[in-house]
């Protein structure tokens, strides 16, 4: 986590202000992602719909075999764009709270600005998370077309099937789990930052 800066400000495009390495980032961990993601939804799929996997390595290998190598980055956007929000909201709350000199940056200002954060990377990215999820699950089955030809497709069709508010399914164990742990990284996350620049 401390070399994140590190390596943001040595790998962003000056001209674009891109940083492909959270997009490499990301597509290294999606194939462990996806697979996690079908484990945990396997044991709500009736029995004849289940597939079973033994482990994530087991996950992605028959995911590779059955679905293709491309079943391993279904929803890599996604990943990428929910992680690239937590960090990006961290970062506007503890500016404000600096910026209108509400506290001094140390451990209040972090743990109020990632508790923040946390917050509403919950609101916002649980939409996020529920498609991603869809996506990540969808069976696709040789010859036939996919349940969804991607997010916005997914999008759509939950929200007329089920109405907006399927989009935040989730929401009480989201917080409950975004909440804790967004402290616990940003805190962290300060705490090295400050070692590295005492070095």
């Amino acid at each position: 986590m401390g070399l994140y800066d590190i390596l943001k400000n040595k790998w962003t495009d000056p001209n674009t202000n891109n940083m492909p390495l959270t997009r490499k980032i990301a597509a290294v961990g999606n194939p462990a992602d996806v697979a996690m993601v079908r484990m945990q939804a396997d044991g709500r799929l009736p029995l004849d719909k289940r597939r079973n996997y033994k482990s994530v390595v087991d996950a992605i290998s028959q995911m590779g075999k059955n679905e293709g190598i491309a079943s391993l980055w279904r929803g890599s956007s996604l990943t990428v764009n929910r992680a690239m929000l937590v960090t990006a909201s961290y970062d506007q709350f503890k500016e404000m709270i600096l910026e209108r000199n509400l506290l001094k940056d140390g451990l209040g200002t972090h743990v109020t600005a990632s508790f923040a954060a946390g917050f509403v990377a919950a609101v916002v990215s649980n939409p996020v998370d529920v498609i991603k999820t869809r996506v990540m699950t969808m069976k696709v089955e040789a010859g036939k077309a996919a349940p969804y030809r991607g997010a916005a497709d997914c999008a759509v069709k939950t929200i007329k099937a089920e109405g907006p508010m399927a989009l935040y399914k989730g929401f009480i164990p989201t917080i409950s789990r975004q909440g804790p742990f967004t402290v616990v990284l940003f805190v962290t996350l300060e705490q090295v930052r400050k070692l590295f620049k005492d070095l």
